[in-house]
């Protein structure tokens, strides 16, 4: 049996091992979607968790658990503008330096979880005008999405409430204990040889 001589036909392509293959370069199947980070299960770690004021500029929500604040007795280092947590039987090494504090759990619109700090006025002192505005922005929002700025002439902070339709913020699934971790792993006052026990006494 003979094998017919077959004549390439003019203008027509070769045929390829590849024809019925799809393009592993097209760009609608390679592309991602906005949701690919969900869809393959990336989680986002929270590393830092600042323990500060809200900035003046951030709007802020404080999350509604009564398990998500905490009243603490801290250390403010004015130089630094750096809060330390003291642990209870490290007080008496400081004796005149703590203040006690609620320690919110708080979130600007960006999705940035912090810790506020804000002082309770001691049982024989006057509270200012400063702790009693702090407490009540922090109040405040719980419910609703505020700004917070130091007004230096009233001797208080001023409240903003934004006007638009802000959704509701995206807490992370951490305990209380952990963002404290977080936050105060290198600023928890647990001895008494702590380098700011030293330096508040001329040691260091």
């Amino acid at each position: 049996m003979t094998t017919p001589n077959l004549k390439a036909v003019p203008g027509a392509e070769p045929a390829t091992a590849t024809e019925g293959i799809p393009d592993p370069f097209d760009l609608d199947s390679l592309s991602l979607g906005r949701d690919f980070t969900e869809t393959v299960g990336i989680k986002k770690l929270l590393k830092t968790v600042p323990a500060r004021r809200p900035n003046p500029q951030d709007f802020v929500r404080v999350h509604p658990s009564l398990d998500h604040r905490r009243n603490l007795l801290c250390v403010d280092l004015k130089d630094d503008r750096e809060c330390y947590v003291v642990r209870p039987e490290i007080a008496l090494e400081l004796v005149g330096e703590t203040v006690m504090k609620t320690v919110f759990t708080a979130i600007t619109r960006q999705g940035v979880v912090f810790l506020w700090p804000v002082t309770i006025p001691p049982p024989d002192g006057k509270a200012n005008e400063w702790w009693r505005s702090a407490r009540e922005a922090a109040e405040l929002a719980i419910t609703r999405w505020i700004r917070v700025k130091a007004d230096m002439h009233l001797g208080a902070y001023q409240m903003y409430e934004a006007e638009g339709q802000i959704p509701e913020p995206e807490w992370p699934h951490l305990s209380y204990q952990e963002l404290l971790r977080i936050s105060f792993r290198d600023r928890l006052i647990d001895r008494v040889d702590h380098p700011v026990i030293h330096r508040l006494r001329g040691l260091a």
